[in-house]
């Protein structure tokens, strides 16, 4: 798997690399420190998964990740950071961003980029606990299902999912088959004109409890 690393810190961003490449299964084909360097390494080297930093000066990773992803809408961006800050969680997920991990969860950041190239969306264990909270605060708003003709049966099936629910999970809650939950969510997302789980979570957050 070939990535990039982009951080402001260049010794982390070495030793990232030397951590990274001692496992055999990452080449990290380029380093920068910058988001400038990022969107300009991601152009370069085309990489499976472009692993930034946030906090880069005045022009962050979100920022950078959000050129990318416009430029290439198929784009991995998981973002390695200290800081768990709520906006950074809530951005990343609006963003369109793959993962979330914090610098503190090193062994996990190989299997995070293995994820990533499967298809999944990772969040590290601290990040991961938080989102349900994050998902679910503030008032509920006055989102128009009717014109998305959305059924109320949908609207629970979407609310579960932003509590994090697993279809095998939901199935259970509302007495349905994993197939039938599977092809409601299918709809849904259809009808949202969203990609995944993630992006339908993040609509609920914002659309929905506002």
């Amino acid at each position: 798997m070939k990535i990039i690393a982009v951080d402001d810190d260049k010794l982390v961003a070495i030793s990232l690399k030397t951590i990274l490449e001692a496992t055999g299964k990452v080449e990290v084909a380029a380093l920068g420190s910058n988001a400038d360097d990022a969107v300009r390494l991601y152009e370069e080297h085309k990489p499976d998964v472009a692993l930034l930093d946030i906090r880069m000066g005045e022009v962050t990773g979100i920022d950078a990740a959000k050129k990318i992803i416009g430029r290439y809408p198929d784009a991995r961006v998981l973002f390695l950071t200290t800081f768990s800050d709520d906006e950074y969680i809530v951005e990343s997920l609006k963003i369109g961003a793959k993962g979330y991990i914090l610098k503190q969860d090193y062994d996990d950041i190989v299997p995070a980029l293995e994820a990533v190239m499967s298809g999944q969306n990772v969040f590290g264990s601290e990040v991961i606990t938080r989102i349900p909270e994050l998902m679910n605060s503030g008032s509920k708003g006055s989102f128009d299902f009717e014109r998305f003709d959305i059924s109320e049966r949908e609207q629970e099936i979407i609310s579960l999912v932003a509590e994090g629910l697993s279809n095998k999970e939901i199935s259970a809650r509302l007495y349905l088959s994993e197939g039938t939950v599977r092809n409601y969510l299918s709809s849904i997302l259809e009808k949202l004109g969203l990609r995944d789980r993630t992006q339908l979570a993040v609509f609920y957050y914002k659309e929905v409890r506002g």
